[in-house]
């Protein structure tokens, strides 16, 4: 037969799909092992009905063979096959998929999950292929024909000889050059392990002949001998284990899984699998939650994601759309035979199913969070002292759009309980006459509790909510409220107001207040008589929205925007180091002056702010020593 052109009639197609719709060559391996699942499905379908195909389904396999020197693979099914007709209408017009045309001709073929829907995979073979060599017998027919072609040159039909039913495909690999290696696709450690990562879980035996080293019967064990010893191997495992009922997998299973899958040395501190079907897409996920933060985590090298499967067959290795920013931690499988794939399957469209499915798998591992917070709280703390900051981003992600998500499931150190509790937790326990959630925030638990401002609370029997993180702030401002409780950061100005005999006379000793605002100028917004102040002397409150911690967290993030919070130094008249001062405001001026210096310079280490000038701080406290 001679030479016939593709029924594409374009050879910049046919370039088009080798050089540019694959991102990885190695993909070759993955669309011709589909193509050979599909081709046997189809034979399966029709064995369920017709007893003449004489096969079951323990019959059925797909085997891969190399030769090095020749420099060929050889995939071959025992599926349908195909004929002078098919091979012309399915391999020489690109795009034309035998897969899609055998499910619209059957309504049942759903049932049998066949891969391919595009005709378009079986060209990703030129990537790495100076010619493809396909051998075919289709069932029901005496022929068997071969097809050959080179690449945009065109095709050959011709007859051959072939025993039995199915297809086999031989692949001429290119020689290496300078940019691309190809011999390594000769390696059987390469073939297996391209098996394992994209078709593990094809459903028929894919095999290969593999070299072991067996040990001499009746050699001595003290200098022991082999012999290399070829026998065949199943590369894949076949059956998913999310495939399988949860009752029939035990923990060890689950944890090995992960532990290879996912690279972790211990096992997963939580594992969840789910079964979905819905009116949208239909799937199967099998989540983990790792039991130790991974090294790499908090750092741009970090990818979140799931590995995302379609009828068995790797799609994406991180599938980052599955999961939300706030539930990144977690590591899985998705597997569903209702995504919109694009061409190549190594993408997914961006439609509603994929949509459907990530909403489906926020809620899920929201409510798995939330019973492990019930029925496990010491296990959740553990969690919590992991990716307790990854959920707080929800908080404040996407404009505060999933805080319904995360708001129950977040924890926080209380001043009262002396432990991590819930939001729900601190609003049951507030007092009827308690109208905010109170909050401070600092550098560590341990310096917020010996904020000025904290004593003043706790002596009034209120909880505090200690918040050590950067994120916090901005998450209790993202919320504003928590069941129509706001939320009021203790250390800024407009805070809760104080009964009566807690009022000071505004109008004492003003000139106090003046000499001292004087004295530090535009360094404080306003000095003011404390309400708040009990055994200490001074204390800085922020005014106008900036708190202390978002100007640290504004220093770090983006010092050129010079955002700070405006400062309001309160003293405490009652007590004797500012009755020193107000002493000596007329007994010795530049004496009082350095108590006020040295007293706002107390007020920022203690609001854990820098002194603008340690020097004429040590100098200071020198001074007034001598």
């Amino acid at each position: 037969m001679a030479k016939t052109e593709f029924k594409s009639e374009s050879k910049r197609l046919l370039d088009l799909m080798i050089n540019s719709i694959y991102t990885h060559k190695e993909i070759f391996l993955r669309e011709l092992i589909s193509n050979a699942s599909d081709a046997i499905d189809k034979l399966y379908y029709i064995s369920l009905t017709d007893n003449n195909v004489g096969l079951n389904k323990d019959d059925f396999k797909i085997r891969i063979d190399l030769d090095k020197e020749a420099r060929t693979i050889t995939i071959t099914d025992n599926g349908i096959g195909m004929d002078a007709d098919d091979l012309d209408s399915n391999l020489g017009t690109i795009a034309n998929s035998g897969s899609l045309k055998f499910k619209q001709e059957n309504d049942k073929a759903d049932d049998v999950d066949i891969i391919g829907q595009f005709g378009v995979g079986f060209y990703s073979a030129f990537m790495v292929s100076d010619e493809i060599t396909v051998r075919s017998k289709k069932y029901g027919s005496d022929k068997a024909y071969q097809w050959v072609s080179s690449g945009a040159d065109g095709y050959e039909i011709t007859e051959t000889e072939k025993e039995d039913v199915g297809t086999q495909i031989v692949l001429k690999i290119k020689e290496d050059n300078e940019n691309e290696k190809y011999s390594e696709f000769l390696e059987k450690y390469k073939i297996s392990a391209l098996v394992s990562k994209y078709s593990d879980y094809i459903r028929y035996p894919i095999i290969m002949e593999m070299e072991h080293r067996k040990l001499r019967e009746d050699c001595d064990l003290d200098d022991p001998e082999y012999d290399e010893v070829k026998e065949d191997e199943v590369l894949n495992s076949m059956v998913p284990i999310w495939q399988r009922s949860k009752k029939d997998v035990t923990d060890e299973e689950y944890n090995e899984f992960y532990k290879q899958k996912f690279f972790d040395f211990e096992p997963p501190a939580r594992v969840f699998a789910n079964s979905v079907e819905g009116l949208v897409a239909s799937f199967k996920s099998l989540l983990f939650i790792p039991s130790k933060v991974p090294f790499n985590y908090y750092t741009k090298e970090y990818k979140k994601g799931l590995q995302l499967y379609s009828s068995g067959v790797l799609i994406m290795d991180n599938c980052s759309d599955l999961v939300p920013e706030h539930f990144a931690f977690v590591k899985g499988v998705v597997d569903s035979q209702d995504l919109s794939l694009n061409i190549s399957r190594e993408m997914l469209q961006h439609d509603r199913q994929l949509k459907n499915i990530a909403s489906t798998l926020e809620k899920k591992i929201k409510n798995e969070l939330s019973s492990w917070l019930k029925n496990d709280r010491e296990g959740y703390e553990k969690f919590y002292a992991n990716f307790g900051k990854q959920l707080k981003y929800g908080l404040v992600g996407d404009y505060g759009a999933h805080q319904d998500v995360v708001k129950d499931i977040v924890l926080f150190y209380s001043s009262t309980e002396k432990k991590l509790v819930t939001l729900k937790e601190y609003v049951e326990r507030m007092g009827e006459d308690q109208k905010e959630i109170y909050y401070a925030t600092g550098d560590s638990i341990d310096a917020i509790d010996k904020l000025p401002q904290t004593e003043y609370f706790r002596d009034k029997g209120r909880e505090i909510l200690y918040c050590a993180e950067e994120i916090d702030e901005f998450a209790f401002q993202s919320m504003t409220s928590y069941n129509d409780k706001q939320f009021k950061n203790i250390v800024n100005e407009d805070v809760e107001e104080e009964s009566k005999d807690e009022k000071k006379d505004d109008n004492k000793d003003d000139d106090t207040l003046k000499f001292i605002k004087d004295v530090l100028g535009d360094k404080v917004q306003e000095v003011i008589f404390s309400k708040k102040l009990k055994s200490h002397p001074v204390c800085l409150t922020a005014k106008g929205g900036v708190s202390f911690e978002m100007e640290k967290y504004m220093a770090i993030a983006q010092p050129e925007a010079m955002v700070k919070a405006q400062r309001v130094l309160e003293i405490n008249a009652a007590h004797p180091a500012v009755n020193a001062l107000i002493a000596n405001i007329t007994a010795d001026k530049e004496k009082a002056e350095k108590y006020a210096k040295l007293l706002y310079s107390q007020a920022l280490i203690i609001a854990g702010l820098t002194v603008e000038d340690p020097s004429e701080y040590a100098d200071l406290v020198c001074s007034l020593m001598n």
